[in-house]
């Protein structure tokens, strides 16, 4: 966060020393009247090396950014249709008023809402243009949009299934925290006070467990279920089919796969929750496997409970999991 003020302090000393003299950065070199036949000597480029490549360098790890790169921002506000004045008066509204609804959510999710910074008009008129005009070099871990359109008949379903598998593997490992965190802290209730501090712990803090562990690995992580215990945890239509699904799946003894949802950069990643021995305590049978003092807690705590009545190894709900792969 110090490195991050920083840089959007330097950001604004800069933008304030250009405001003072009134006029965008040009290349000295480079007359009023010179044509620019070239992206390499437009004042543009000049000003995003610069001032913007600060905090969107194209160079950069991803593990090591503050902002998305400029390739994806030219991705989510130039479309088929949009012409350069439309873009060069959307980049300058926003630059000028960041507060405005975005365009890129899951960017400012990451990191942020903008700051303003008072960049003039004829300086943000000079970057549009560049961007506008000119390809923008995308960071090595970066798929662009172009890269997926341009791919080839014999190629295309290759490039999605490598965009597929990395969005089944982050999602796998999103799940995995959040099961382990969820995990210790279910068992450790469990040894201090026995399955009703198991069932205490859900209704007070298992919820709030699993945003945590969200918010850590800038996903939307939950966990849904067709007989919830928490209305809050309650399967929406969609999910519901997928529990159906894999509810089939576990019956026929195959192995569950990952359902992976890309678009663009957005992916939705489904996978099963299924019980154990350590769950029927609180999810098994009533008077069977869950103690007469455990259904008493969960009957006060839960009066519309329906996750009861489980054996082990079947679905009792899903991961369902939302994030950004750039």
């Amino acid at each position: 966060m110090r490195r991050y003020t920083f840089l959007l302090a330097l950001l604004f000393v800069v933008a304030c020393k250009n405001t003072k003299k009134g006029k965008m950065i040009s290349n000295e070199n480079t007359s009023t009247n010179e044509v620019i036949v070239t992206g390499e000597h437009h004042p543009g480029k000049k000003i995003l090396e610069t001032e913007c490549y600060i905090c969107h360098s194209p160079k950069v790890s991803k593990e090591s950014r503050i902002a998305p790169p400029m390739v994806a921002i030219k991705e989510h506000y130039i479309h088929e249709n949009t012409t350069k004045d439309e873009f060069t008066e959307a980049l300058i509204a926003w630059v000028n008023d960041p507060e405005q609804e975005t365009k890129m959510p899951g960017a400012q999710r990451k990191f942020g809402k903008m700051p303003y910074i008072p960049y003039p008009d004829d300086a943000l008129a000079q970057i549009a243009e560049y961007i506008y005009e000119y390809e923008m070099t995308p960071p090595e871990w970066y798929y662009t949009k172009h890269d997926v359109g341009e791919i080839s008949a014999n190629h295309k379903n290759t490039q999605f299934q490598d965009l597929s598998e990395k969005g089944s593997a982050m999602g796998m490992e999103y799940a995995k925290a959040a099961k382990q965190a969820l995990g210790e802290s279910l068992l450790k209730a469990i040894q201090e006070k026995g399955p009703t501090g198991a069932v205490e712990f859900c209704n007070m803090k298992a919820i709030s467990l699993t945003d945590s562990v969200s918010v850590m690995n800038n996903a939307v992580i939950k966990r849904v279920s067709d007989k919830p215990r928490n209305v809050d945890n309650a399967a929406n239509e969609e999910e519901l089919g997928y529990i159906a699904y894999y509810k089939k799946l576990i019956t026929a003894e195959i192995e569950p796969k990952p359902i992976v949802k890309t678009e663009g950069e957005e992916v939705d990643f489904y996978f099963p929750i299924t019980t154990n021995m350590m769950c029927l305590q609180c999810h098994g049978e009533p008077q069977k496997q869950i103690r007469p003092e455990t259904l008493t807690m969960l009957r006060k705590l839960y009066p519309n409970d329906r996750a009861t009545g489980y054996q082990e190894n079947e679905v009792r709900g899903l991961w369902a999991i939302s994030f950004d792969i750039e």
